[in-house]
C-alpha cells in the first residue's frame, strides 16, 4: 500500500513538472507583425536550465505550405540549405532570427521540442505556434465613385471604392465630414471595408468623403471627395418684407407694390408656379421664383398657390396664401404696428387705474355738494348743532327762531318775549357720517 501510494505521488511530480514546463517555454507573442526588408526576430523564453537538460526538436512553417526551416539539439543545428531566406539559429537559444523578411516570410510557424530532465525517464514535448505577417506600407488611397452621373434621391445607387497602389494587409475606413461612416439599411462594405455602396442614396448622404487605409504598419488618408445628390423640394414656404405675415395671411398696403418670393429646401432649384384661385378655379398667373402683386386692383381676400417642381427627382410641393388689403400709411412695417399695439394696450391700463383711483376715493370720502350751487343755509352740518328757542315779538303773528349765538344782539331789545321752545341737550364736537345722512 506505501508502495502505491509512493508510485502515484512520483506521477503527480512527474506530471507536475511536465506541466510547469510547458507552461514556461513559449513564444512572447503569438502574433509578430513585420515590415517589408527589415529583420524580425522570434523569440523563445525558456525558464528552464538549459545546461542541465537535454532536448532536440525544430522549426517549421505550416502555412501556407508545410516547410522545415531548421532541426537542432544540445549541440548543433542543420538548417534547411534549399531554402533562400532561412532563419539563423543559435544554441542553445532556440529562437530563429530573419535577417530580411519578404513576401514568403509571411504565414504560420511552429515550434515542438522535446526536453529530457533529469530524473524523468521520458521526454517532455512542448509545441507552441506563432503568427507572423509581413506588410508593406500603404500608399495615399484613392476614391473612385460609380456611376459618375448625377444621383437623385431614393432612386439611384452609388458605388465608392477606395484603392491603394501599394500596400498589403490592408483595411479601409470610411469618412463623411470627418465622422466614421458605419453599416446602415442602405450603407453595406465590403470585407476589407474597400468599397462602400449606397442604395439608395438620400439627402443625408450629401458630403465631403474620405478613405483611410491602414496595416499593422501605417496608415494614409486619401483627398476629400465630394457627393451631391438631388432631392426636394422640403419646407416650401412663401415670404415676403413687406406686410405682416401671420399663418399664411399677408396684411399687405393697398397702395404699394408687393413682392413673394416661394423658397424651398431642394437641389437643384424648384421651378416656381404662381396661381390665383377663384370662384371657378384656379389661374396661372406667372412661373418663377418672384411674384409682384398690385393690391388695388385686386378684390379684398385674394387667394394665391406657389407650386414648387424639381426637374431632376420630379416631385413637387404647393402651398397656399391669403392676400388681405388695408390702407396704411405708405411705408409701415411690422415694428411701428406693434408700437401702435402697444400705446393703445399702456392706454388702456392708465385708464382702468384712474377710475379704480376715483371709485376708492368716492369709497373713502362722504358725498359733498359742489360749490357754486344753492345754498339752503344747512351745507354745514356742524352749524345746525346748538340750543334753539322761540322769540315771540309783539305785533308779529309769525315767530322767528334764532339761534343761541344771535341771542346777544336780542339783548338790547327789551320788550322781546322770549320762550326756551327746545334744548338739544348733546351737541357733538365733530359730525359723525350716520348723522350727515
Amino acid at each position: 500500500m506505501v508502495y502505491i501510494q509512493r508510485v502515484f505521488s512520483a506521477l503527480w511530480t512527474v506530471l507536475c513538472v511536465l506541466s510547469l514546463v510547458k507552461k514556461k517555454c513559449a513564444v512572447l507573442n503569438p502574433t509578430q507583425h513585420g515590415k517589408m526588408g527589415d529583420p524580425m526576430l522570434l523569440k523563445v523564453e525558456t525558464h528552464f536550465d538549459v545546461h542541465n537538460v537535454t532536448f532536440q526538436g525544430f522549426w517549421c512553417k505550416i502555412k501556407p505550405n508545410n516547410t522545415l526551416l531548421v532541426t537542432f539539439n544540445n549541440i548543433n543545428a542543420i538548417p534547411n540549405l534549399r531554402l533562400k531566406n532561412s532563419p539563423a539559429l543559435s544554441l542553445p537559444d532556440v529562437s530563429i532570427y530573419f535577417e530580411h523578411l519578404d513576401e514568403d516570410t509571411q504565414g504560420e510557424y511552429e515550434l515542438q521540442i522535446n526536453i529530457i530532465f533529469p530524473g524523468i525517464p521520458s521526454p517532455v514535448a512542448v509545441t507552441k505556434r506563432v503568427t507572423v505577417t509581413v506588410s508593406v506600407p500603404v500608399s495615399m488611397p484613392v476614391i473612385t465613385k460609380t456611376p459618375e452621373s448625377e444621383l437623385v434621391e431614393d432612386r439611384d445607387n452609388v458605388t465608392l471604392t477606395c484603392s491603394v497602389e501599394h500596400g498589403t494587409n490592408v483595411q479601409f475606413k470610411w469618412l463623411k465630414n470627418n465622422m466614421v461612416v458605419g453599416p446602415s439599411e442602405w450603407h453595406t462594405f465590403s470585407k476589407d471595408h474597400g468599397t462602400l455602396v449606397i442604395n439608395p442614396v438620400k439627402k443625408e448622404d450629401i458630403g465631403q468623403y474620405n478613405c483611410e487605409a491602414q496595416n499593422h504598419i501605417s496608415s494614409k488618408l486619401s483627398k476629400q471627395a465630394e457627393l451631391i445628390v438631388f432631392y426636394g423640394p422640403y419646407n416650401l414656404a412663401v415670404n415676403s418684407d413687406q406686410g405682416l405675415k401671420t399663418e399664411g395671411v399677408f396684411m399687405v398696403n393697398l397702395e404699394e407694390l408687393v413682392f413673394f418670393e416661394c423658397i424651398a429646401d431642394s437641389n437643384p432649384p424648384n421651378t416656381c408656379v404662381w396661381i390665383s384661385k377663384t370662384k371657378n378655379g384656379t389661374e396661372v398667373l406667372m412661373t418663377g421664383p418672384r411674384f409682384e402683386v398690385k393690391p388695388y386692383e385686386l378684390p379684398q381676400g385674394k387667394e394665391f398657390l406657389c407650386r414648387a417642381f424639381n426637374n431632376m427627382t420630379k416631385k413637387q410641393d404647393e402651398t397656399k396664401f391669403t392676400l388681405v388689403m388695408a390702407s396704411l400709411d405708405r411705408g409701415i412695417q411690422e415694428g411701428s404696428v406693434l408700437s401702435s399695439l402697444a400705446f393703445i394696450t399702456i392706454s388702456s391700463v392708465l385708464i382702468i387705474v384712474c377710475m379704480m383711483f376715483v371709485l376708492l376715493r368716492k369709497s373713502c370720502h362722504p358725498r359733498r355738494k359742489q360749490r357754486g350751487l344753492h345754498r339752503s343755509g344747512h351745507e354745514d352740518a356742524a352749524e345746525d348743532f346748538g340750543i334753539y328757542e322761540f322769540v315771540s315779538v309783539p305785533g308779529k303773528m309769525e315767530s322767528t327762531q334764532a339761534s343761541c349765538r344771535s341771542l346777544t344782539r336780542l339783548d338790547s331789545v327789551k320788550d322781546l318775549h322770549t320762550t326756551i321752545y327746545d334744548v338739544i341737550k348733546h351737541v357733538p364736537e365733530t359730525p359723525t357720517l350716520s348723522l350727515l345722512k
